[in-house]
């Protein structure tokens, strides 16, 4: 199997602008932004419990990616080496910014393992806004699982 989701890069050197994703056109001011964060805090509360009461167990954004690429591969729970851990982690980034127009999944390979190329920059952002940008698609991916 080689490497999959390599291009599934977050970070960004040199650049420190909030992500554009949360600098919403049809708001307007700190107030609004302040107003759509609560919200995305609400869902994500709401998401922590739902996979809480599941797991018997609340899970961190690292486990939440992992959980997310084990059900993108579709193979279910099994053994994964750490390489294919980091895999399933990359193809759950991919797959949660897929219907944003950030990736594209292209293929399966051989195996099953979906790729994925990217479609559009992804936003550069410090460490919080990325946190946000990716907890805000994670929410969404699940908002239909969970009616959150």
């Amino acid at each position: 199997m080689e490497t999959v989701g390599k291009k599934c890069v977050l970070a960004r050197e040199g650049k420190s602008s909030p992500p554009q994703s949360f600098q919403f056109p049809y708001l307007r001011g700190m107030e609004a932004q302040k107003d759509d964060i609560s919200q995305l805090q609400l869902r994500w509360a709401r998401l922590m419990d739902r996979l809480n009461q599941q797991f018997r167990k609340v899970p961190n954004l690292e486990a939440i990616l992992f959980l997310i690429g084990v059900r993108e591969l579709g193979k279910g729970t099994q053994e994964w080496t750490k390489e294919q851990k980091v895999d399933l982690m990359h193809i759950a980034i991919c797959a949660i910014l897929a219907p944003a127009g950030y990736f594209e999944l292209t293929h399966l390979d051989q195996e099953g393992w979906p790729h994925y190329e990217p479609r559009e920059e992804l936003p550069a952002g410090d460490i919080f806004s990325q946190e946000i940008f990716l907890k805000s698609h994670i929410v969404d991916y699940f908002a239909d699982i969970y009616d959150i």
